[in-house]
């Protein structure tokens, strides 16, 4: 017998969530435990133009249209706001045949590295490997320093905050003082 009084405990009684689910919350188990991701695009200088949270088990494939829609840029004049960079530097984590057919369609250029297995998958399928543009690549360094900026932020390094809105909104004022002069 276990639990108190010979009963069964909470878990097996049903009571509280099941372990890494959090219904409305980024927060996800991975390696490190509970944790919440942030996907984040920028531009040439370090700051962010657009980012989604998702729990920490979340791919990061699945967050890159979500990313890009979000990416509005004014325009010094008239007109709507820009919303297509002229190029896409993203790590492994995003290379995929979706996202670069996604990217080719609307005329962005992508340099983003492939991963083994879609390298060693290509000559079973008689395609050629993808081109990698290595001097753009090298300023994907500014992505990391980006996410060193907003590290800054003693809320944003520790992931104090349980709910996902509290969160992102930390998240909105980090991003709003990397813009700031």
């Amino acid at each position: 017998m276990c639990g108190f009084h010979g009963r069964a405990g909470s878990p097996a009684r049903g009571r509280g969530p099941k372990r890494g689910l959090w219904t409305g919350e980024a927060i996800g188990r991975s390696r490190g435990g509970l944790t919440t991701k942030i996907h984040l695009a920028r531009d040439g200088q370090g700051r962010p133009l657009a980012f989604t949270l998702t729990a920490g088990n979340v791919n990061d494939r699945a967050q890159f249209e979500p990313v890009m829609a979000r990416i509005r840029l004014s325009r010094c004049g008239p007109g709507r706001p820009r919303t297509r960079p002229a190029l896409v530097v993203a790590d492994k984590g995003y290379s995929s045949t979706k996202i670069r057919s996604s990217l080719r369609r609307r005329g962005i250029t992508a340099a983003i590295p492939e991963r083994i297995d879609q390298i060693n998958g290509r000559p079973c399928r008689g395609e050629s490997r993808c081109r990698l543009d290595r001097v753009a690549y090298r300023r994907r360094n500014v992505v990391e320093r980006c996410f060193n900026r907003l590290k800054h932020n003693k809320a944003l390094a520790t992931g104090y905050d349980k709910r996902a809105r509290h969160y992102q909104a930390m998240v909105t004022l980090a991003c709003l003082r990397l813009w700031l002069p």
